[in-house]
């Protein structure tokens, strides 16, 4: 799916959410677009994951060389790293509920 399909597909469940009753009277509706939106939060979330550690990784070579002000920056990026993967699994475990709804 292209950037422009997945803006589209958001777009959409914006407009359904704010414009029709549909989001809290259709369970199967409602599950669909919290699935839309949950996948494009884990993908962020993804994306700022991967950015974080290759942040570290860009820091820890100086590191060694003891620059103190550096070890601070990483540990506030394992920090905010490590409190997304915890989001990532709330956000992965919803996203499986949801999924085993929509098979029944």
């Amino acid at each position: 799916m292209t950037d422009m399909e997945k803006k589209v597909m958001i777009r959409l469940c914006a407009k359904i959410v704010a414009d029709t009753d549909l989001y809290e009277t259709d369970k199967e509706v409602q599950n669909l677009i919290d699935w839309v939106c949950l996948s494009e939060q884990i993908k962020e979330n993804n994306n700022i994951i991967r950015n974080l550690t290759g942040e570290y990784k860009k820091i820890e070579p100086d590191c060694r060389e003891r620059v103190r002000v550096q070890l601070e920056r990483m540990k506030e990026l394992c920090k905010e790293r490590n409190n997304l993967y915890e989001k990532q699994n709330d956000l992965k475990g919803q996203k499986q509920k949801i999924e085993k709804s929509l098979e029944r």
